[in-house]
């Protein structure tokens, strides 16, 4: 689609994905109205620090701003910041907002992105979540204040919360129901020494074993949680961290195939116009014969720019190979491609405790590698990721 001034692009969803694909359409040459709605009143957050610079102090909460105000400048759009979105009306191209009021677009990007899971029942003061600016800031105010958290989820998120919570001088106990947690996503050997990373450091571990029930004392706050198999954990802090839910609840009313995100092609496209890009996006990855939807950051921008591009030009498919990473006290661990169940796992150079790099391999073929403090070994193996990505797109 060339660039028209008349062309109206609304962008639900002021995230990383949404910004990305707003500052993408202008330096690609898009003239016309760019109107970007978020529901956070605050001018957007990146996520990442939120767990780890912006929970331990080191940044001030405004240089974890998304966009600056030169970047905002430059962008020439309204963000229309405080507002979420209802309905979507495909056939009418118009979008309802949550004050009744409605935008006609020509071409829409649905950005939305995801919220976190949590426990059943209503959460007693004490009990967090970690998501937005706001809770980052309360997290921390409860913990420096209180010093003894529980963190139920031993994901990225939960490990990451908990490194910092330690840095913070807090006790730390964290529950997850699954015994060997992380393996899927880190192989069998990288996902039990980044547990023991953490032991060594003070943090406690309830592993196979879910949450029943909060206890709370008289005056409504939180004071521990009992276990599936009859114990307690004591805490005067709570983190919730048992990942998210896609925020796809308002396209219900929609004609959009919506099954644990919204569902796309391999242009990120969902309908005629319609597009998904970040967290909530389940889109045909081409190249890896299957739908995924993925919430790393580095996807959320790389799709973000694939939608603007398909929008402003002729369209291509989005086939990224998946990069992530995770930061833990003074290690950084990454992951590129996909490591997969049935993965043989390989050691290369050397296998030292502080650095090492191990690939995965299904019938001799590549299929991810990861870095432990080790960016420059694994940058080979991911260009050969994606050598093979662009050979399986042919």
């Amino acid at each position: 689609m060339a660039a028209n001034p008349r062309n109206r692009v609304v962008i639900v969803g002021a995230s990383a994905a949404g910004i990305t694909c707003a500052e993408a359409l202008r330096r690609l040459g898009h003239a016309g109205e760019i109107r970007v709605v978020g529901a956070e009143p605050d001018i957007p957050h990146d996520r990442p620090p939120l767990s780890k610079q912006v929970l331990d102090g080191s940044w001030a909460p405004e240089k974890a701003a998304l966009i600056s105000g030169e970047r905002r400048d430059r962008l020439a759009a309204t963000l229309q910041l405080g507002t979420t979105a209802t309905a979507l009306d495909v056939a009418r191209r118009q979008v309802t907002l949550d004050d009744g009021g409605t935008l006609p677009f020509d071409e829409f990007v649905i950005a939305t992105g995801v919220r976190p899971r949590l426990l059943p029942g209503q959460p007693p003061a004490g009990v967090h979540v970690l998501r937005t600016l706001d809770d980052a800031l309360a997290l921390r105010a409860d913990i420096l204040r209180r010093g003894r958290i529980a963190i139920v989820g031993a994901g990225f998120l939960g490990l990451e919360a908990a490194a910092t919570a330690r840095h913070l001088g807090a006790s730390v106990t964290v529950v997850e129901p699954v015994e060997h947690p992380l393996r899927t996503r880190l192989g069998r050997s990288a996902a039990a020494r980044l547990l023991d990373l953490h032991r060594s450091r003070g943090v406690e571990f309830r592993l196979g074993v879910g949450v029943e029930a909060t206890d709370v004392d008289p005056a409504g706050r939180v004071r521990g949680l009992r276990l599936s198999d009859g114990s307690a954990v004591p805490a005067t802090v709570v983190l919730v961290a048992i990942g998210c839910v896609p925020n796809v609840e308002w396209l219900e009313s929609s004609e959009l195939e919506v099954a644990d995100g919204v569902v796309c092609d391999e242009f990120c496209q969902a309908a005629p116009g319609i597009w998904a890009a970040g967290d909530v996006a389940r889109w045909k990855h081409v190249s890896l014969g299957r739908t995924l939807r993925i919430e790393h950051r580095l996807n959320a921008s790389e799709q973000g720019l694939a939608v603007a591009q398909n929008i402003t030009g002729p369209p291509a498919p989005f086939v990224p190979t998946p990069f992530f990473w995770t930061d833990h006290y003074e290690t950084k661990v990454q992951v590129a491609g996909v490591i997969t169940a049935d993965a043989e796992e390989r050691v290369l150079d050397g296998d030292e405790p502080n650095s090492f790099l191990h690939t995965y391999y299904v019938d001799d073929r590549l299929v991810g590698a990861l870095g432990w403090n080790a960016p420059k070994a694994l940058m080979p193996y991911r260009r050969q990721l994606r050598v093979g990505n662009a050979l399986a797109r042919r």
